[in-house]
């Protein structure tokens, strides 16, 4: 399967897989299931380095943001040679019929607040000539397949989460905590007129890809959707995390980890 036209990318077998989190609820889970674990401190930041279900992993937490996201993706590149960078987190919900308690599986990523305009196009990157990076196509379907899998068992149906379900599309990430309903028909409707159709909306993601685009490493990304990133995004955020993206985070990576070992 191609995404936006881009071939799959092979990732080193002998590699490290990163596990990047957003939240540090989900990071836990996934270190006490750490075979051998071991705490590596550097770039002001704590990677724990072991096995998880047959494969090499470095976890890491992406911090909160643009800018702490590429450091982290940086760090895993450079100091950790890591081979492919998955990332687990939650977004508010955009696009039509994306719902609380559902997947989004991301296609590609946008920053919502990149506007180097009249100079360059809106939402285009300054000197890369595109506003869009692409996720890995090979991991991206081998994620979505992790998560459909996961949501067909009962044992994630909680909260009254039953009919959750999973998405493939663009996200936007921008510096901005949209929260506000108004700010958020805003954001959908500008987006839209300008072509491009968003399911969700988050603080890391687009960073992230550029970062791994540089360097041609593949990358995969699943975010829970947490809210409809309106006037109830605030709520019980901690209260869901614990109880519903964090046992996502858990199955899905279980799922994907498995599925990439009969790659």
């Amino acid at each position: 399967m191609k995404i936006n036209g881009m071939p799959p990318t092979t990732m080193p077998s002998l590699a490290p897989v990163a596990i990047l989190s957003a939240l540090p609820q989900e990071q836990r889970g996934l270190i006490n299931l750490l075979q051998n674990p071991r705490k590596v401190c550097h770039a002001s930041r704590d990677f724990w380095l072991g096995g998880l279900h047959g494969h090499p992993v470095v976890l890491a937490l992406s911090r909160i943001g643009k800018v702490a996201a590429a450091t982290t993706a940086t760090a895993l590149i450079e100091r950790f040679g890591v081979g492919c960078i998955i990332f687990t987190g939650v977004a508010g919900g955009l696009g039509e019929g994306v719902k609380v308690g559902d997947v989004v599986v991301a296609t590609d990523f946008i920053q919502h607040d990149m506007d180097a305009s009249p100079l360059f196009p809106r939402y285009q990157v300054p000197l890369y000539g595109k506003t869009r990076f692409p996720c890995d196509p090979a991991l991206s379907v081998l994620l979505f397949a992790a998560s459909q899998d996961a949501l067909s068992h009962e044992s994630l149906a909680v909260h009254g989460f039953q009919q959750a379900s999973v998405h493939q599309g663009l996200i936007a990430s921008g510096d901005r905590f949209v929260c506000g309903a108004g700010e958020a028909r805003q954001l959908r409707q500008a987006m839209a007129s300008a072509g491009h159709d968003v399911l969700a909306v988050e603080m890391e993601g687009a960073a992230v890809a550029q970062v791994c685009s540089d360097y041609r490493l593949p990358f995969a990304v699943m975010r829970t959707i947490s809210d409809r990133a309106d006037d109830s995004a605030h709520v019980d955020f901690p209260a869901f995390v614990q109880a519903v993206a964090s046992p996502y985070a858990q199955v899905i990576i279980k799922n994907f980890l498995e599925l990439l070992l009969k790659k």
